[in-house]
């Protein structure tokens, strides 16, 4: 197992030293345990809401940043930026018809019940990333177990590069697979870090883990005939 704490920057750089990031990434805010500080639009710096504002993905330095509602807007122009920018949609999708079981778990060699999947279009791979008291921890992925497992599901042939993952959770109920904003699983590991105690992450964060996958449920669409590729 290759496993990495993430820094400011998203996991699934290449190895050439990051660029300096910015303080008012969006990312910092779920990544550390300090006190937070004012959020402003990473691009126009104008003050934005502490929570409820968009993100984008900066693919050049693999950084989540903060966006106001003109620059989200913006950004999802075609072109907008030179395409360096890419604005994370606020989609959640689920397939009832996709099952996975414990020895299909297995096979992903995810050392937690949780893990989220996403391509790094830059890098041209795949990335497996999970919640760990150190942050996101990246966990080697090889490219026939991927699509063995889930690259042929009909929520992996819609995943957006770079600004959408599968965020999976194995219970004692079975496996369950979502597609979700990548954002959105940056925050579950950003909760996972500042709560996690003990081997097992301890009461309060289990608690949270659940309630953030009960807030999933809720909003995840089922897929419909027509969304199906």
């Amino acid at each position: 197992m290759n496993a990495s704490p993430a820094t400011d920057t998203l996991p699934g750089k290449d190895p050439a030293p990051a660029p300096p990031t910015r303080p008012d990434h969006g990312l910092r805010r779920f990544l550390t345990d300090r006190p937070p500080q004012p959020q402003r639009c990473g691009l126009c710096a104008t003050p934005v809401a502490d929570s409820g504002h968009r993100h984008l993905v900066d693919t050049e330095q693999r950084s989540l940043m903060c966006a106001c509602p003109s620059c989200f807007l913006l950004m999802e122009q075609p072109g907008a930026g030179g395409g360096r920018f890419r604005p994370v949609p606020d989609r959640w999708l689920t397939d009832p018809a996709h099952h996975l079981d414990d020895s299909t778990w297995d096979r992903l060699r995810i050392p937690v019940g949780v893990a989220f999947f996403f391509r790094n279009a830059p890098l041209d791979r795949l990335v497996a990333l999970y919640p760990s008291p150190a942050g996101a921890t990246e966990s080697e992925l090889d490219p026939e177990t991927w699509n063995a497992v889930l690259g042929r599901s009909a929520l992996a042939r819609l995943l957006r590069d770079d600004v959408e993952a599968l965020l999976l959770r194995r219970t004692g109920d079975g496996c369950r697979c979502y597609l979700v904003p990548i954002d959105a699983c940056y925050e579950l590991v950003g909760r996972m870090r500042m709560l996690w105690q003990g081997f097992d992450g301890g009461a309060e964060a289990r608690a949270a883990l659940d309630a953030f996958f009960a807030r999933t449920e809720d909003r995840a669409r089922p897929l419909s005939p027509e969304d199906r590729p």
